[in-house]
């Protein structure tokens, strides 16, 4: 097998390259809201007949819609000056309402909830599909605040100045900001203040679609009248700005995006901008008087992967004091960084496996402290108060461990469950191992297996392999109620993939992966199906496949270049497209990691993968479902429709459905979600089991064993956050 492995990947990297030029009859199929386009998009609805009118599906819609829109998730909250709110959706609010409660009462785990502002009513109102796209409230009182709403869910939202205390937009005549539909935002320098990066008309954004222009913007005047602080080139990312309040004084932070991993940060002080001379792959974040210095690459004595502090003064002057607090060869990959009042929050990850650490500072070095969690779980710290408090709200599940929300204090070892999701499926008789595959180059990749314990039936079972491999994302353990209805509890084999490109194992780990090196994402991917077969644990007719994104790009490459691997493929919001990836929508700021198709030498790479130019008639691929949303913003859902055209081209089984909003997650309401999964799951129970495996067992009250409260499923980037870069985030 491995010889095999290596002998496929040397055909592949002595494939031609598809010319540069190559015809593409169906760039029609770009024009978003085309009359063409779209009357091809309506036309597709028959290819999804033999899944919606198969026998149980409407059974299976129901059931994920239960877990989609159930009262029993769970609901994380951010205090806001004397509240803490949430953003909650349900069956009742489908579009959502921003909601408050008293602390005291939520940290009882009995939240008294009184609505602040209801999307639905405005949506209804306005007669606009308005999707919640977060707030950014004033500290520290936070009775006014930017809310940020988009049409259908893309990325571009208007921002609308809200008063908290009167519950209502404040309008143009009040002296209110507002900004118009753009992907940009805006800050607050002070009360009447705002650093405003939006489109502000010809020749101020990038190639990707985003600001390179930053401006302050006084109460009572002009946007037009807006005051230019700093212009970035055009074929730059963009630039994102926030307002945070840290030691009784609002900080007002711009970051410059030069590329997707790289950049300039500033502090606005006196009304000019102070560049932190940090490397321009590194990020920085403020906690209290000191920073914080996440490194990517090695940087004098410290390691890619390291967190440094210095105190900020010091380093502005040009004396900066290091410390390192997070070395990734003691404490593994970085995850994330929370600082709170008196001490910061770390999340590692040692071989995909998560812990919590505290760090303060006492005089001039700082102490460590271990948070005890559980084996194999996912972690997500979140503040409660900002850098005001030292309490703060951890999630902790895993795939067979319903979520836990619990609210925490820095140096205490006691926390309190607030919170605790159902089982929305039954887990009797699941077993999670932790294998590892063997790349066509002789790494060691790492999976987890989510299986029924016991013998494997003779020909295997049907398997459900996830992957995602790119952005210095990591895929990590974590309870799915969805995936556990649909696929666990009838008897599914599910399987998640540590692929390189992905965070799990540090930025180094990520850079394996990237431009020129693509491929061995590709390859890991490859390896593991292989794996999962030699084990005998399914066969190809067994196995499926799904990824959205970057993974929807990983799914099609894998069918196109090794379709006898497969029974069933599932690609969501993907790229595939790779000769003009980078000229739709922020396509051109992923260049970094894919590279740039334009340079002869880089299309030599990515032609040879790109899925669009590679697909052929010539083999017989599994069936696919591709999915999409009209509204996507961020990953062109032309990417979907041409390859969709292409493969029926071809004489192909494919199918195809794009929801009409929902931006690049793909729906926007817990109906459109259940519709969008049930789909998905729907099509790989018909072609890997021969229609729905068997029924679960104790779902159906599952949901009404829940305890007394709110809950929500997975604990999300606080509701009140303002709109970040995609540093982290990839597409």
């Amino acid at each position: 097998m491995r010889a095999l492995a290596l002998m496929l990947a040397a055909n592949l990297a002595a494939a031609a390259t598809p010319p540069a030029d190559m015809a593409d009859p169906y760039r029609w199929l770009e024009d978003v809201d085309g009359e063409r386009a779209l009357t091809w998009v309506r036309a597709q609805q028959p290819t999804l007949s033999p899944v919606l009118q198969s026998p149980g599906f409407a059974k299976l819609e129901a059931e994920l819609a239960e877990v989609m829109a159930s009262p029993a998730r769970l609901a994380p909250a951010e205090q806001l000056g004397r509240h803490v709110y949430n953003f909650w959706r349900d069956a009742e609010h489908p579009r959502g309402i921003w909601r408050r409660s008293a602390p005291e009462d939520y940290l009882k785990g009995q939240p008294r909830w009184e609505t602040v502002l209801d999307v639905d009513r405005l949506a209804k109102s306005e007669d606009e599909r308005w999707v919640w796209a977060g707030a950014n409230c004033l500290a520290p009182q936070a009775r006014r605040c930017l809310v940020n709403l988009s049409r259908g869910g893309g990325d571009a939202h208007v921002l609308r100045e809200f008063d908290t205390v009167e519950g209502r937009f404040v309008t143009a005549g009040e002296g209110g900001f507002a900004l118009p539909e753009a992907k940009g935002g805006a800050g607050w320098v002070d009360a009447d203040t705002l650093g405003v990066y939006t489109d502000f008309g010809a020749g101020s954004l990038t190639r990707s679609g985003y600001p390179r222009q930053l401006k302050l913007w006084k109460r009572g005047t002009s946007l037009a009248d807006a005051n230019l602080l700093l212009e970035g080139d055009v074929d730059e990312v963009g630039f994102w700005a926030w307002g945070e309040h840290l030691g009784g004084r609002q900080q007002f932070v711009l970051e410059r995006r030069t590329s997707f991993f790289a950049g300039k940060q500033y502090l606005l002080r006196d009304g000019k901008l102070v560049e932190l001379p940090k490397p321009d792959d590194a990020q920085a974040q403020l906690f209290g008087g000191q920073a914080l210095v996440e490194l990517r690459s090695d940087w004098g004595a410290y390691p890619a992967g390291a967190v440094i502090a210095t105190p900020l003064q010091a380093w502005l002057d040009g004396r900066p004091k290091f410390t390192l607090l997070h070395d990734p060869a003691r404490d593994g990959a970085l995850q994330s960084l929370v600082p709170l009042r008196d001490a910061l929050l770390i999340v590692s990850m040692q071989d995909v496996r998560q812990q919590l650490a505290e760090w303060r500072p006492a005089g001039q070095q700082w102490q460590r402290r271990a948070v005890p969690t559980g084996e194999l779980e996912s972690l997500s710290v979140m503040a409660l108060a900002g850098q005001t408090s030292n309490r703060y709200l951890l999630t902790r599940s895993s795939f067979l461990q319903p979520a836990r929300l619990e609210a925490a204090q820095v140096g205490q070892a006691k926390r309190a469950a607030l919170q605790q999701l159902p089982a929305f499926f039954d887990t009797e008789g699941l077993e999670v191992r932790q294998l590892h595959a063997r790349s066509a180059d002789g790494t060691s990749i790492p999976y987890f297996i989510v299986a029924p314990r016991g013998p494997v039936p003779d020909g295997g079972r049907p398997t459900l392999l996830y992957g995602y491999g790119g952005f210095e994302i990591s895929m990590r353990p974590a309870y799915n109620g969805i995936l556990g209805r649909a696929w666990l509890a009838r008897g599914g084999v599910y399987v998640l993939a540590n692929l390189r490109g992905g965070g799990e194992f540090g930025p180094r780990w990520h850079q394996a992966a990237l431009r020129e090196q693509r491929q061995r994402s590709f390859d890991d991917f490859i390896a593991v199906a292989e794996d999962l077969q030699r084990r005998g644990i399914t066969r190809p007719d067994k196995l499926g496949i799904m990824g959205g994104s970057l993974g929807g790009l990983l799914t099609s490459v894998a069918l196109v270049q090794r379709p006898e691997l497969f029974g069933a493929v599932v690609s969501q919001v993907p790229l595939t497209d790779m000769r003009r990836y980078h000229e739709m929508l922020a396509g051109a700021s992923w260049i970094e990691e894919y590279g740039n198709p334009d340079i002869p030498a880089q299309w030599d790479y990515i032609g040879k993968y790109s899925p669009y130019h590679n697909a052929t008639a010539d083999k017989r691929y599994p069936p696919v479902l591709y999915t999409s949303s009209t509204r996507d913003d961020r990953v062109h859902p032309g990417h979907a429709r041409k390859m969709v055209a292409r493969l029926q081209e071809q004489g192909h089984e494919v199918l195809y459905w794009e929801n009409t909003e929902g931006g690049h997650a793909g729906a926007s309401t817990p109906a459109q979600q259940a519709r969008l999964w049930a789909l998905s799951y729907g099509f790989l129970q018909q072609r890997l089991a021969g229609g729905l495996l068997q029924q679960p067992t104790s779902t159906a009250s599952a949901v009404h064993a829940a305890p007394p409260g709110p809950l929500r499923e997975r604990a999300p980037a606080s509701p009140t956050t303002p709109p970040s870069p995609p540093p982290r985030g990839g597409h």
